[in-house]
Parts: structure tokens; sequence; C-alpha cells
């Protein structure tokens, strides 16, 4: 993907306030040994690239003032309640050094599992993207799950993954194989119980 930009010279707190309003969004691009660079984007061609998957997770060429760059996207600010951007991060990269970077999962065949098909199971994602560590030509825009053959007995954890040749899934925090989905079985009635004719506790008199 390709996204144009211009350099800008003026920074501080009142020049992005007026970027804003001037319908642009402030960055920055930093990395490959060079000096950090700030930089402005049109505000809505920005908006509406961020909405595509590929954006966060492919090797963009960032054009800034003619000259093009291959970058990743590292960081971008909300306005906390306004649909605008505050402010957006590029890293600089190359073919050859490895960068971190956060890839979808893309779970598919669910509908076809014995969980679903046979157990009427209701399945909810609990992990949707993952940390992997490969060069900028080897990141996936995505990693596909295959739930074809899950059933509610065993829950697939995050080693469960096949990452594609180059690609190294980093797990975070003490437990390195979290569970990647929960599987909630419909509610089975339970069996009512029969329940004896109440007796005054005497015997009838022949």
């Amino acid at each position: 993907m390709q996204i144009a930009a211009t350099a800008r010279n003026l920074q501080g707190t009142g020049a992005s306030r007026r970027l804003r309003i001037s319908g642009k969004a402030p960055g920055i691009v930093f990395g490959a040994g060079q000096d950090a660079q700030k930089i402005e984007i049109d505000h809505n061609n920005l908006f509406h690239a961020l909405k595509k998957e590929a954006f966060h997770t492919s090797i963009l060429d960032l054009d800034i003032d003619g000259q093009s760059s291959k970058v990743v996207l590292r960081d971008v600010q909300y306005h906390p309640f306004r649909a605008q951007i505050l402010h957006i991060d590029f890293q600089r990269v190359d073919e050859n050094t490895k960068v971190e970077s956060k890839v979808a999962l893309r779970y598919e065949n669910a509908e076809k599992s014995p969980a679903v098909a046979t157990e009427n199971g209701t399945i909810t994602h609990l992990i949707t993207e993952v940390s992997v560590l490969a060069a900028p030509a080897k990141t996936p825009e995505f990693i596909a799950v295959d739930l074809s053959k899950l059933t509610s007995k065993i829950i697939p954890g995050l080693q469960s993954v096949k990452a594609p040749n180059g690609v190294k899934i980093i797990a975070r925090g003490a437990n390195k194989n979290p569970v990647l989905l929960s599987i909630k079985l419909p509610e089975v009635a339970a069996a009512p119980v029969a329940v004896a004719a109440p007796t005054d506790g005497k015997k009838k008199k022949k």
C-alpha cells in the first residue's frame, strides 16, 4: 500500500492543532539509522486506510515529498470520542531486518467442526491478533487457523497456531500457550423428577 505525506517543520501542540483543523494528521517517521522526520498526512485518506487490515500488517510505501520509504505502522492515537486521528508513527524498515508487528488471526471452517455441527456449540474468539517477528517481505497479512476438527473436549492454545516459514509468533506474559477461544454448549434441561402421591399414612380396613 502507498500513502502520501509531506514534511512538516512546525511542531508543538498549537501547530498540531492547526494541522488537524486544516484536515491534516501529524505524524513521525523514525528508524533505519536515520533521524526522525515529522510529517503531515491528509486526515480523511489516512482514516480510511486505517480501516484496512493490510495497513496494520503490511510494509507500506510512504512517499514524503516525492521520496519513497518502506515503513510499517508503529502507533496511532485517536481522539477519545471524535472520529479523529491525533498522531501516527511509522518505522522505516529494510528487506533484511526482522521487525515485530501485529498480525490478525483468521479463524476458518468453524461451522464444519464437531463443536458447532454436532455439539451445537457457540465459539467466542479470545485472541484475534498475535505479535510476530519476521522480515518485512515475509510478514503475512493474516495467519489462518483451521477449526474444522475443533471439539469441546480440546481447546487449542497459541502454540497450536502454525506460522508461515520465516515467521515467529511471540508469546507475551507468563502463560506461553493461552487458549485461542472458548466454546459454550447449549444447556441441557434437567429430566423431571417423579413425585410420589401423598398418603394419609393409614391402612384401609377390610
